[in-house]
């Protein structure tokens, strides 16, 4: 999966670092069960616009974003202490999501003559990189930055050749960026190999633009900038086709109201929202495509999405139940949704779909930008 030059060209502007004011601030957050001491990193503009950040995962752990008044909340899911990202309520929460994010069907797949077999970790298939070693829930390094765009943290952690089950040594870099001027959040993956593996790497937050802990997305509006989606078999396996949202339920196409029709999807597979959608191609001499918007008439917040990534998995917590977050709140059923941008699910088993084979020699290279405004409307 080798990066254009042009994108190449545009990561390495974004992000050149010169120490022009003071680096983010860190904090402990706690230790794991086994004994490994988490930190907790902020980011944040001259706005106030924040992101928190730790080191099992590189998770995303808070993001405070005003609303039409200027009254900051959280909009993410999550967890006061690492504790809580241990234990069997997190469902992946702002995770750094891989080395496969979404799943590869019954766990095995075949690259250069040989067949690997990962965990089947979601029965019948293999879920977000494992069970036990996933990317979401090892120790990673970390890099406080100031640069002339504003305040960043880069992760770094080896995958050991044989983790979880996939081949090579892979290295990674994830970059988190809030730029000084915009309430943005930037998301910067990098990565090599010194073996053919397949990757496919997203964030996992959980986005609730009333605040988290509120008691539902229902009423939140949607677009996602695709006219295809990948349909799936009964255990949400992509069948290889691509089909058209026109005259279904996933039409997106323009604004509509979340909750409208997803009660049409309680008796499918999905038990609700959780498509991947077939993201338009950018425009002409852009490196990024519009991806997703996101409104909440209440707060006013507008979420937009964009990304180097061809597809985005819209999910709409149809697992949540009910367990205990950040400062004691409850996160009910359908309470947030995801939005993951990503390559397709099950890509190393289906041969039309966009590659997620990286060689060595060849550089791993994603970026999405979450940007918030404010409709004052």
């Amino acid at each position: 999966m080798r990066c254009s030059s042009s994108l190449s060209a545009f990561l390495l502007v974004a992000f050149a670092i010169s120490a022009t004011a003071a680096d983010p601030t860190s904090e402990p957050f706690g230790k794991t069960a086994d004994g490994q001491a988490v930190e907790l990193y902020t980011i944040k503009n001259e706005a106030g616009f924040t992101a928190k950040v730790m080191t099992r995962g590189a998770t995303l752990v808070q993001l405070l974003v005003p609303d039409r008044q200027g009254k900051f909340e959280d909009v993410i899911l999550g967890f006061d202490s690492v504790s809580g990202y241990e234990s069997e309520d997190n469902q992946y929460f702002g995770s750094t999501t891989g080395r496969v994010c979404n799943r590869i069907a019954k766990g095995k797949f075949s690259l250069e003559g040989k067949e690997y077999t990962l965990a089947v970790n979601n029965e019948p298939n293999h879920l977000h990189g494992g069970a036990n070693r996933s990317l979401d829930k090892v120790i990673w390094t970390a890099k406080p930055f100031t640069n002339e765009r504003g305040q960043g943290v880069s992760f770094t952690y080896t995958s050991p050749d044989g983790e979880e089950g996939y081949p090579g040594n892979l290295n990674l870099t994830v970059t988190y960026l809030v730029p000084k001027d915009k309430n943005n959040l930037s998301i910067r993956y990098l990565a090599n190999t010194d073996k053919a593996t397949p990757i496919n790497l997203t964030n996992h937050a959980y986005f609730n633009l009333s605040g988290q802990g509120s008691p539902s997305i229902a009423n939140h509006m949607l677009s996602i900038n695709a006219d295809q989606y990948t349909p799936v078999d009964a255990s949400l396996i992509p069948t290889g086709k691509l089909e058209n949202v026109e005259g279904t339920n996933l039409d997106f196409r323009k604004l509509i109201k979340i909750g409208n029709r997803i009660d049409e999807l309680n008796d499918s597979p999905a038990l609700g929202y959780d498509h991947n959608f077939v993201l338009r191609a950018p425009e002409e001499g852009r490196a990024m495509r519009a991806a997703a918007t996101l409104y909440d008439k209440d707060s006013g917040r507008r979420l937009r999405i964009m990304t180097t990534e061809p597809g985005i998995q819209f999910y709409t917590g149809n697992f949540l139940k009910d367990q205990k977050g950040k400062g004691g709140k409850t996160y009910a059923h359908r309470s947030a949704l995801c939005l993951e941008t990503q390559h397709f699910p099950d890509s190393i088993n289906q041969p039309s779909f966009p590659n997620t084979v990286l060689k060595p020699g060849d550089k791993f290279e994603s970026q999405t930008v979450l940007n918030f405004t404010v409709n004052e409307g």
